[in-house]
């Protein structure tokens, strides 16, 4: 065999080169240099632990730290030159310590391995980023509450199976999409408790023989705990395909919310404007306004369920502990996270620029005989069965289909054509306005109900 090798970080079992093509393709340099800042906070620590147990000394301590700022720097300068040849981010780092500081950067690797400092790395970016996202879901939550609180008057049909069922008020229905938001909230919110345990000290699978100090390491990084078993630390990530399930959710949630936009924005229902700025226009249509945003917020919903399903694939299989398929958790998890990020970026800039045109929702809640349920609950506090009253009911709607007249439009006579129980106060009920007055309980489309909600909400999300 050739005696040629080049100079790994770890070659000194190996008698020759990797292979140009097997160097690049086992290489995650590319993408997990984005890591660049977590790996210096967490070998930093890691420095700082050894020099508090004894490994290192005060002055070794001070050399590493103060080489690993100075490369924090070069990174951020743009300076920094990334190496496919040193594979990943972790040990372009230490290279070029080692290169700055001497002998010192060489014993910044004492008592952890590359399995124990990725798992770090990544536990360190995935907190941080859902600290992000939860700060743009909170944004869209209370955009939601502005708007659902201008709006708690407004009436516009309800749906379901895209049918006209019964009035409500538009503030009703915007809290429907608050509370995905909110429950979406608590999810990310219990994540991040267990992405908020540390790996490190667990090496490569086993642990290590120094005497290092788990708990103080875990304190200068701002865990919340240790991980209590150290092939389960560096070998899943559970806690990442975690957060992909609430990123996906996120987006179905969004997905949901875009389809509702994208229609109500369309000529046949005409419920909403949205402002031109999260638009565009067709390059051979003059008269198109497309709703592109709702639009690619709906598509990308698919792309994130796809990340969740990459990494799940990949964990399904693993032995304990590390393998190499880890290296493919990145990507998945990266563009979950970006994708859900921007998604929620644009909708809470978004949510406040919708403009509701008010008097097509209240057409279109007059169509359907929205408010037939509403007569059957009339006629049971008459006293009258409702199985009886849905029969009634159904057979004075369809009496109106053939007049072409709503509930309410129809005269009083002919209404008591049907039940002998009906009365002049009938109408009370029969109004868009009624109809939604009439369900004031808690949870109810009732507009006082609405605000009284967003009143209990905002404390709540203030509260977070």
């Amino acid at each position: 065999m050739s005696d040629q090798r080049v100079d790994k970080l770890w070659g000194g079992r190996f008698s020759e080169s990797t292979d140009a093509f097997v160097e690049a393709f086992t290489a995650s340099v590319d993408f997990d240099r984005r890591l660049y800042r977590h790996d210096i906070e967490g070998s930093k620590a890691h420095a700082h632990m050894l020099a508090h147990v004894g490994v290192l000394s005060d002055r070794e301590c001070d050399d590493i730290v103060a080489g690993l700022d100075e490369i924090l720097g070069e990174i951020e300068r743009g300076e920094f030159e990334w190496s496919v040849g040193l594979e990943d981010v972790h040990m372009n780092i230490e290279a070029r310590l080692t290169a700055r500081i001497g002998a010192a950067g060489k014993k910044l690797h004492t008592g952890r391995s590359r399995n124990d400092q990725v798992a770090t790395d990544i536990r360190l970016w995935l907190r941080e980023e859902i600290d992000h996202i939860l700060a743009e879901l909170k944004r869209a939550r209370r955009g939601l509450l502005d708007l659902a609180e201008r709006e708690a008057d407004t009436i516009m049909p309800g749906f379901t199976h895209l049918q006209v069922a019964m009035p409500v008020t538009f503030g009703h229905h915007l809290l429907a999409w608050y509370e995905m938001l909110a429950r979406d909230s608590a999810r990310l919110r219990d994540a991040r408790r267990r992405v908020n345990v540390m790996p490190l000290g667990a090496a490569a699978l086993a642990g290590t023989t120094y005497p290092i100090d788990r708990a103080y390491a875990a304190s200068l990084l701002g865990f919340e705990g240790v991980a209590a078993n150290s092939l389960d630390a560096v070998s899943d990530r559970d806690f990442a395909i975690e957060t992909c399930a609430a990123a996906a959710l996120i987006m179905t949630h969004l997905s949901r919310m875009s389809e509702e936009m994208i229609l109500w924005a369309s000529a046949q229902f005409g419920f909403v404007d949205l402002p031109d700025r999260f638009c565009t226009g067709s390059s051979i249509m003059p008269q198109k306004k497309n709703p592109d945003v709702p639009e690619l917020l709906r598509g990308k919903a698919g792309r994130v369920n796809g990340d969740l399903i990459s990494l799940l694939t990949l964990m399904k299989g693993q032995p304990l502990a590390y393998n190499k398929d880890n290296q493919e958790d990145k990507e998945p998890l990266f563009d979950a996270v970006d994708t859900v990020r921007g998604s929620l970026r644009v909708f809470a800039d978004m949510v406040p620029a919708i403009e509701p045109r008010r008097e097509r929702m209240r057409a279109a809640a007059m169509q359907g005989y929205a408010t037939a349920t509403d007569l059957a609950d009339y006629l049971v506090r008459k006293g009258v069965p409702f199985r009886d009253a849905h029969e009634v009911v159904g057979k004075a709607v369809r009496h109106g289909i053939e007049r072409d007249l709503d509930l309410s439009e129809l005269p009083l006579d002919e209404l008591q054509a049907f039940s002998d129980q009906i009365g002049p106060d009938v109408f009370d009920v029969l109004t868009l306005e009624g109809s939604v007055a009439a369900r004031g309980h808690y949870g109810g489309t009732a507009p006082d109900a609405v605000r009284a909600r967003i009143k209990e909400a905002r404390t709540t999300l203030e509260n977070e």
